[in-house]
């Protein structure tokens, strides 16, 4: 049975997609891929049917990630086939959690960040869009550093499943 994990941000074109290509990337790594699905969404539909934003694009292409995403935003049914909802940060988190139909649902919602051992207090992740640059490298090394925590978060799930 494959294991379903969501990237959720505001509009799907910047932060979601970069934890979509990354987990990606780490759960092929970890010989994973036929048992994990990964996907990403916006809260809004703001871009749906757009491509990344091209900073997005550029930086994943600069650090070897391949991705190839089309926007769209997240619909309340998905919840029933999802087993894990990602936020990028607490206003999504918040909105995800309104949304959910029940309360099982409402607890797949889980922000990035609490994957990371080593952040701080505040768990978010910037959005970029607004800003230069340098932003989407920041976001890039945040989602980085939180995929580490959440593939052994996912393993252990996928192993309960098989064992």
């Amino acid at each position: 049975m494959t294991y379903r994990v969501c990237f959720v941000c505001t509009g799907n074109i910047c932060r979601s997609p970069t934890a979509e290509a990354v987990f990606h990337a780490r759960v092929e790594e970890a010989g994973l891929d036929g048992l994990v699905e990964v996907d990403s969404a916006g809260t809004g539909g703001w871009h749906e049917g757009e491509g990344a934003d091209p900073r997005t694009a550029r930086t994943l292409e600069e650090h070897g990630y391949e991705s190839d995403h089309t926007a769209r935003q997240f619909q309340t049914s998905w919840f029933s086939r999802l087993d894990l909802v990602i936020a990028l940060d607490s206003g999504h988190l918040k909105a995800l959690r309104r949304i959910a139909p029940t309360p099982e649902d409402a607890a797949k919602v889980r922000l990035l960040r609490s994957y990371d051992p080593a952040a701080d207090d505040d768990l978010d992740v910037p959005d970029p869009y607004y800003g230069r640059r340098d932003g989407f490298e920041t976001v890039l090394e945040m989602v980085e550093a939180a995929s580490t925590g959440l593939l052994a978060a996912v393993r252990e799930q996928v192993e309960g499943r098989t064992a």
